[in-house]
């Protein structure tokens, strides 16, 4: 690669690098909050915080790299025509063609970065996010085991423990059922202990009380027991087999699915394949969304005033390459061969590109010819 070549991928990358590195900061702590609150309320120790954290990262991270690529791009262009780096390289003979190739080498870098995220990186997190998402939901122990708080582990069923003791003793516990329309039953326990069973948690009680209330009549039964069993996986829904989503597919899953998958799923054949070009298309998005913000700029020469009206030109046509692929996005999963709309949007991004450097190329061929 020549040293100019070198030079400006080099500018490029670093640039990225930080936008990127903001962007994910931003995207990432914002949704942090919300899954904070939500796991720590739940009972969630900070790893599972830290856990959950981690398995979002590659989809922020896949997100936002298009959109720093195009800033970056933005940036470094605009900055050295400004300095009149890029000015010098026009005077000497560069075309914009031949000045847009380091900004090929780096879409094409953010490009297989996305390919990395989009069919490997990415599903495999989703899984592993819906895996620890299950495995959570049927904790009963951190769901429901919270001490000095009265809990609801089912409609019309309310649980209180007083302590937890350090090897895990429920030490008084109060639970109260009155699903039952004509009676109510309430259990007391000096101690109790949650074990897992065949069908679910079970609620083993020692030195209780069962006190049942016939609403009807209004005659209280009391039993005491040395040891009962009570059966926390009649009341508590299991979640059942974990159907995937599109999003935990494979990219070959999702290319050539089969009646099982579109079951699993939820949706029709032509959904998933479109998800499945999708993954191809986005990297291709991320190279045009990057020579189309060095094209704009491009356009305009030197100015002390800098290239607002080519940065907004550039704004401007990102805007309507988005349009398009979210209008592909809507469309295309509906209709059989819509996955061909997949790809209209990368490419429509790269024939502004051509045609931007197009029209740069032959703008400075016109003023050499007059000067």
């Amino acid at each position: 690669m020549p040293r100019i070549d070198r030079y400006l991928l080099s500018q490029f990358l670093q640039l990225f690098g930080f936008f990127a590195l903001v962007l994910v900061g931003v995207y990432w702590m914002n949704k942090a909050v919300g899954l904070f609150d939500q796991l720590i309320g739940d009972g969630q120790s900070a790893l599972v915080f830290l856990e959950f954290s981690l398995l979002t990262l590659p989809f922020v991270i896949k997100l936002v790299l298009p959109v720093a690529a195009f800033i970056a791009t933005v940036y470094v262009t605009n900055r050295m025509m400004t300095e009149s780096e890029l000015v010098v390289m026009q005077a000497t003979g560069f075309s914009a063609f031949r000045l847009a190739r380091p900004v090929l080498y780096f879409g094409l870098v953010v490009g297989l970065l996305m390919s990395i995220l989009g069919h490997v990186l990415v599903p495999a997190s989703r899984s592993a996010l819906e895996s620890a998402r299950a495995t959570i939901s049927e904790n009963i122990t951190a769901r429901y085991l919270t001490e000095g708080s009265f809990t609801h582990p089912a409609p019309d069923v309310t649980l209180y423990i007083r302590d937890i003791s350090p090897q895990g003793e429920l030490l008084d516990l109060f639970l109260a059922d009155n699903r039952a329309p004509d009676a109510r039953t309430t259990y007391t326990a000096r101690k109790a202990l949650f074990v897992r069973g065949d069908t679910g948690p079970k609620l083993i009680m020692f030195n209780g009380m069962v006190q049942g209330l016939n609403r009807s009549t209004q005659a209280l039964a009391v039993t005491r027991f040395a040891d009962f069993t009570f059966d926390l996986g009649a009341l508590i829904k299991a979640g059942g087999p974990h159907n995937r989503s599109a999003a935990e597919l494979t990219t070959a899953e999702l290319l050539w699915p089969t009646d099982a998958l579109v079951a699993e799923t939820g949706k029709p054949p032509a959904s998933l394949i479109f998800d499945g070009h999708n993954r191809f298309a986005e990297p291709l998005l991320a190279l045009c969304v990057t020579l189309v913000g060095f094209g704009a700029l491009v356009l305009g020469g030197f100015s002390r005033f800098g290239l607002w009206r080519q940065i907004a030109l550039a704004i401007a046509l990102l805007i309507v390459v988005q349009g398009v692929n979210t209008s592909a996005a809507d469309w295309g999963p509906k209709v059989s061969g819509g996955w061909a709309l997949a790809y209209l949007a990368p490419l429509l991004g790269l024939a502004l590109a051509w045609g931007l450097l197009t029209k740069a190329s032959g703008r400075r061929r016109v003023k050499g010819g007059q000067a």
